[in-house]
């Protein structure tokens, strides 16, 4: 670690659970974000400016106007870039020690297959469920914890799956494929703030998991209701019977 590094980290390493040890452990991680929209784009900052060594980010779509309301990494002169290029360039200017691979591409589950071996941890920042299933899959497969956030009008969830804990429930556990894709904020709207709530405690999760600070949200679900600003806190079994997780580590 450089001296500069040393400077830039320093409020964070001059804490006992953190120290010296976890923030080399950032630096050394590779998260993938999937999505780089409301959630993606505050949980990438953070993490970029917490000190992961590499960040890849994976979106397809380019900058519109409506996203601007709440993606806070993209600006008015980036409206028809592509997303991924547009966080990019925030993320180097935040902090130019982090590697940032874009990939402008919706991810295969093929190519999901490829990339999570070389993963520390994913997060899963994206708006459809195909997407959702197939990145839990590959991570309960790859063995690669997975941080979970969704928001959509006032609502927003947060939640943690580590296949490599016996005990953990994965995505599927909680959700069935053919749940309603229709829940986006396309169709239902967003209120900015709370995708950047949500955005922030999966990058608080995902450091966390890297640098074993405190107890990750493994086998909960965190529910926040912005109207009255509670949050809930649901426990979460993993399903014996799960068709993406069930009996999968037993085999391993």
């Amino acid at each position: 670690m450089q001296d500069e590094e040393l400077l830039r980290y320093s409020r964070q390493i001059m804490l006992p659970e953190m120290d010296i040890a976890g923030q080399q452990k950032l630096l050394d991680a590779t998260v993938l974000i999937v999505g780089m929209g409301g959630l993606g784009c505050p949980a990438a900052l953070y993490l970029a400016a917490a000190g992961v060594g590499h960040l890849i980010i994976v979106d397809d779509d380019t900058v519109e106007i409506t996203n601007l309301q709440r993606q806070i990494a993209h600006g008015q002169s980036d409206i028809g870039s592509p997303k991924v290029d547009s966080a990019r360039q925030t993320l180097l200017e935040l902090n130019p020690h982090v590697r940032v691979t874009a990939l402008k591409e919706r991810l295969s589950a093929e190519r999901m297959a490829e990339l999570l071996p070389g993963v520390t941890v994913a997060l899963d920042a994206c708006d459809n469920f195909n997407t959702r299933f197939a990145l839990n899959q590959a991570c309960v497969d790859a063995r690669v914890p997975l941080v979970s956030g969704a928001a959509i009008r006032l609502e927003g969830q947060v939640a943690v799956f580590d296949s490599r804990r016996d005990d953990s429930p994965c995505y599927q556990c909680l959700y069935r494929i053919g749940d309603d894709e229709q829940t986006n904020c396309a169709t239902n709207g967003v209120m900015a703030p709370v995708v950047g709530i949500i955005g922030a405690v999966q990058a608080m999760e995902a450091i966390k998991l890297i640098a074993g600070v405190g107890e990750p949200l493994t086998g909960r679900l965190l529910l926040l209701d912005a109207r009255s600003l509670k949050w809930r806190e649901l426990r979460l079994p993993r399903d014996p019977h799960c068709p993406a997780c069930g009996g999968s580590r037993a085999d391993a």
